[in-house]
């Protein structure tokens, strides 16, 4: 088995970490402590093709592979984590749901402004009372003469109030559970909807988040995508990727906290050595960079099988859990190398920290992955 990455991936990593070490690692903090929607260095993203990794070409993507995407959000999550988020969820939702169940019309339509980074997009999933249990969501599309009418709300929406284009589970028969959900394509500015103020997070501040409302709001029948009760089916088969994406993320976030205590553990003496050289810290820095280095196999792993025409259920599910955990240890060992310095704004190793907490929780729970890992154990051994 091959592990060595293509040249032209080498290339690809080398030139998005120059980017993001040149456009948005002097602005990461300023965007942190403002919570503003980095829309300037998401242009430039866009410019590169980072908004459209796997988007074909005739869309104006640049039509790479699931590994070398993988291997660019880590890039751009080294440099701050709210930018990779955002660029996870536009790629990894909107655009491959649009792929896999969009007419051509619906491609044509929304693809090269979200490749492009004219548009970005937005997933709306979660409600309040149903967010790992998703098939319990309460919003509904009414089938009316032309279209549909949706109302309800949606929680935790990642660019809510800020992207273009919502991808939106609602319910089209209320009786039939999981089977009566059905996906729609909505317009900012439709009438009816509307967004509430953004969250106040933890972390991710830039990546912003709100709720996002629709009020006897009307689409069209040509907003539905896919066909009406395949919604759920839809959703899930976009979270096997949203998770890669996801793990990718949490890999970067870890990788940059290392490097800041690497150097620190460096430059930094104590009894006339640098504290590196103390096992204590010594054996700290030898479990991090252990730690990611096998979350990166995991997450490439699954990107490869991605690659490969596989269903990645288990395998994706199984690299954002030990990602996700892994780059809350890493990070908060980080803080814990840098002393009383990582636990101030004037070093980045906390806001890694704060960055990390969320990759337990969103595209699904630490939780939910172990569900999601125990069910496949016996689909597995049934085949």
């Amino acid at each position: 088995m091959d592990f060595s990455l293509s040249e032209e991936q080498i290339a690809l990593m080398t030139a998005v970490r120059e980017f993001a070490r040149a456009e948005i690692v002097p602005v990461a903090a300023a965007l942190d402590r403002e919570g503003r929607f980095p829309w300037e260095t998401l242009r430039k993203m866009g410019a590169l093709g980072l908004l459209g990794v796997t988007t074909p070409e005739r869309y104006g993507g640049a039509g790479l592979d699931n590994v070398s995407y993988a291997i660019l959000v880590e890039e751009i999550a080294a440099a701050d984590a709210s930018h990779a988020t955002i660029m996870s969820v536009t790629n990894g939702l909107p655009q491959s749901l649009l792929l896999s169940h969009g007419t051509d019309e619906q491609r044509d339509a929304y693809l090269p402004k979200l490749a492009s980074g004219e548009w970005i997009g937005a997933f709306c999933l979660s409600e309040a009372h149903s967010g790992s249990d998703a098939a319990a969501l309460r919003t509904t599309a009414r089938r009316v003469d032309g279209g549909y009418v949706l109302d309800g709300a949606k929680a935790w929406v990642t660019s809510g109030g800020e992207a273009q284009l919502y991808v939106v589970m609602a319910k089209t028969d209320v009786g039939a559970g999981a089977r009566g959900v059905s996906t729609f394509l909505v317009e900012k500015g439709t009438a009816g909807v509307g967004f509430g103020k953004p969250e106040e997070k933890l972390g991710q501040h830039a990546a912003v988040t709100s709720t996002v409302t629709f009020d006897d709001c009307f689409v069209p029948d040509t907003a539905l995508l896919g066909k009406e009760g395949q919604g759920f089916v839809i959703a899930m088969s976009a979270l096997d990727g949203g998770r890669i994406g996801i793990a990718s993320l949490a890999v970067g976030v870890a990788r940059a906290a290392f490097e800041a205590a690497r150097d620190y553990a460096a430059e930094r003496t104590a009894f006339g050595k640098a504290i590196h050289e103390f096992q204590a810290i010594g054996f700290k820095l030898a479990d991090m960079l252990t730690q990611i280095e096998a979350a990166r196999l995991m997450t490439l792993r699954a990107a490869w099988l991605k690659d490969a025409g596989n269903r990645t259920t288990r395998e994706a599910a199984m690299a954002k859990l030990v990602a996700s955990e892994m780059a809350n240890r890493v990070t908060h060992d980080a803080v814990q190398v840098l002393g009383g310095y990582g636990y101030t704004k004037d070093y980045p190793v906390e806001r890694y920290f704060r960055d990390a907490r969320v990759t337990e929780i969103y595209e699904g729970t630490s939780e939910v992955q172990r569900m999601v890992i125990h069910r496949q154990i016996y689909r597995d051994l049934d085949r």
